[in-house]
């Protein structure tokens, strides 16, 4: 059985950790930029806690990363210095962060010049998802990968989608992000603008539930938007950096999409007034009246 290192255990690296030493897989090595965290969970599962990422790649026969953003892969892959892909002939790496498509086009490439494979795993769930082996995966990457990944991938997720190459993954991802953001914006003013008008919220959701006002989003966060209960699953920050991505590959394709850059401003508003930990749910701290005051200008 393969040796599993992951880099990156906040909320959902740890909770993957636990899943797979749960089900029987060695995690011999966690890693994390927050060296407490790194300490808390290997003590709990048995693994040790590298303060070098050349370290995991030696106790792992696969690496899984979760990481924050485009910067922190292009540390962790770096080419030189304290990395994974020192002495990374015949490792395998999946990385799971919601990353740029050529960030991962560019991983594939470094990995494959050092012996080892690589393979994207876009996650479309959360916290409670990767405790419990249901994550919804999105993969990219070559064959090979997949097949050697799949035995300890359908230990973590209940759904994978493969998608193609490398970076065509990541593509699917943002644009699942970007809807989700943009939903999760107007449930917000949907439901601050029935507050407004005086109409009992619970009701509103009642009928938005059983009409074309349904989504997603309304079963997951329209009653914490209503109770003010926004403790992170999904990050203001995430929904911003994930929408950025999107609108950037827009961009790129000459497409004008005035709904994602609309719902970017407003989570970028969020981490402006200092409301970007907040679970996304927390767009609603913008619509309701009366809620959040804005910073002075």
């Amino acid at each position: 059985m393969e040796r599993i290192g992951i880099v990156g255990v906040g909320r959902m690296g740890a909770n993957m950790a636990r899943r797979l030493k749960e089900v029987g897989y060695p995690v011999t090595a966690v890693c994390d930029a927050r060296a407490e965290s790194a300490q808390k969970l290997a003590a709990e599962i048995g693994a040790e806690a590298c303060t070098r990422l050349a370290r995991v790649t030696e106790l792992a026969d696969v690496v899984i990363t979760v990481v924050t953003d485009d910067a922190a892969m292009k540390k962790i892959f770096s080419p030189g210095g304290d990395t994974l892909l020192k002495r990374a002939k015949g490792r395998l790496f999946i990385n799971c962060a919601t990353v740029s498509p050529k960030t991962h086009v560019r991983v594939e490439a470094l990995a494959t010049q050092k012996g080892a494979q690589s393979l994207e795993a876009c996650m479309a769930s959360s916290i409670t998802q990767a405790r419990e082996g249901s994550l919804y995966l999105m993969l990219g990457g070559e064959p090979a990968a997949f097949e050697r990944a799949k035995p300890f991938l359908e230990k973590l997720g209940s759904s994978m989608r493969y998608v193609g190459k490398a970076g065509e993954a990541a593509k699917v991802k943002a644009l699942v992000n970007m809807v989700m953001n943009i939903n999760t914006a107007g449930l917000a003013e949907g439901l601050g603008l029935g507050a407004a008008l005086g109409l009992d919220v619970a009701m509103l959701r009642e009928v938005f539930y059983q009409t074309g006002a349904n989504s997603r989003v309304l079963q997951t966060d329209g009653e914490d938007m209503q109770n003010r209960e926004h403790s992170c699953f999904f990050s203001a920050a995430h929904a911003a950096k994930d929408s950025g991505i999107a609108l950037k590959l827009a961009k790129e394709a000459g497409l004008n999409l005035p709904l994602a850059a609309a719902t970017f401003k407003q989570y970028r508003r969020m981490i402006e007034e200092g409301l970007g930990e907040l679970d996304k749910s927390g767009i609603a701290e913008l619509t309701f009246k009366g809620r959040h005051q804005a910073k002075p200008t």
